[in-house]
């Protein structure tokens, strides 16, 4: 997983209850774009300029299971038609904190022709 400064700095937030908001079902959103720009630490959002949507938690999720939480957002057919070379994980539908973000080609959506299901499972180690 490619944690973010803002993603460390929730985590050390979340520990001690220093009110941040949660990935709760109401918050959490996956956000998908086209942007094939390297990751960086400290970006705060995906790095695509138009060809970008976040796209809020299918029914009971985000979910854990020991250590690992898993993400699920739906996106229709008029959703997200372009590209998906980049993925992130936000506590909000703007702003908010993006925990993480993934550079990584899923392929191209096409419109009207298919649903996607976009799942993400994050596992935390400890070593």
């Amino acid at each position: 997983m490619s944690l973010t400064t803002a993603g460390r700095n929730f985590i050390t937030q979340a520990i001690i209850n220093d009110s941040p908001t949660f990935f709760t079902n109401a918050n959490a959103h996956l956000a998908v774009g086209d942007s094939t720009t390297a990751f960086a630490v400290g970006q705060t959002d995906l790095q695509a300029t138009t060809n970008k949507i976040r796209k809020g938690m299918d029914a009971t999720y985000p979910t854990r299971a020991t250590n690992q939480l898993t993400f699920k957002a739906t996106y229709g057919t008029s959703e997200a038609n372009f590209a998906w070379n980049e993925w992130g994980i936000f506590n909000a539908s703007t702003g908010g904190v993006m925990l993480n973000r993934k550079v990584e080609s899923l392929g191209t959506k096409v419109a009207g022709t298919a649903t996607w299901v976009f799942t993400v499972t994050l596992t935390i180690n400890a070593s």
